[in-house]
């Protein structure tokens, strides 16, 4: 299912407040392999140079300018979401930092969503990705989805596409995780026209490379080629 962007704030500490609403609606080097070539911890400047600017997607727009916070008790992250109590205290609150990124594209009122959770360790990582794919994975994305193969970006992946999300058209999400990063991806549309799976896979290994050269010290540079 697809949001209208990342829309709406609350002061400095509630940047996805709205991200909470739209990341529901849309959902409810050789650092991007399947093995983690470090795993390190990333601070709040580093999660935000993970996030997709306007440079590293050509083509979009951009809705919501990549950010990233230290989560406190009256705004955890609302990207963070699971099923019960106690998965809650197992992926959301040991996040360190996390963050999202939004553009949107007019012609069909496509809208793409990037967030990111950090962790203390692959270890914290690990566990909150598998929580987290219960709640983002399978039909989240809409009813009879699909699964996107997405290659092998990170050490563990999934997407899943839906022919109608909340905005009425297609639309999919993909979760990542590399090294100490649990990374989201996001689509939807008003229109009929399905972001090609090959786009999502395009998004999630350029992601994941970012993220993999943020662990490596490097700043992230990984961008999806210029039209």
């Amino acid at each position: 299912m697809g949001g209208k962007g990342f829309v709406g704030t609350r002061g400095s500490q509630g940047f996805l407040a709205a991200g909470a609403a739209v990341l529901l609606l849309a959902g409810c080097g050789g650092g991007s392999g399947g093995d983690d070539a470090k795993a390190a911890a990333l601070d709040n400047g580093q999660i935000a140079s993970v996030l997709p600017n306007a440079k590293a997607v050509p083509g979009w727009r951009m809705y919501m300018k990549p950010e990233a916070q230290k989560p406190v008790p009256d705004y955890p992250p609302s990207v963070c979401v699971a099923r019960t109590k106690e998965q809650r205290k197992t992926a959301c609150d040991p996040v360190t930092s996390w963050g999202a990124s939004a553009f949107v594209r007019k012609a069909d009122a496509t809208t793409l969503n990037f967030w990111t959770l950090a962790y203390k360790d692959e270890k914290a990582a690990d566990a909150a990705y598998d929580i987290l794919i219960k709640w983002y994975g399978g039909d989240r994305v809409g009813v009879n989805a699909e699964k996107v193969d997405l290659g092998s970006p990170g050490a563990e992946r999934e997407a899943n596409r839906a022919a109608v999300g909340t905005m009425g058209g297609p639309a999919t999400i993909a979760q990542i995780r590399v090294g100490t990063t649990v990374l989201g991806i996001s689509t939807g549309t008003e229109g009929k026209s399905t972001v090609p799976d090959k786009e999502v896979k395009a998004f999630a290994t350029m992601f994941a490379e970012r993220a993999q050269q943020a662990q490596n010290g490097e700043k992230p540079s990984a961008a999806l080629p210029g039209h």
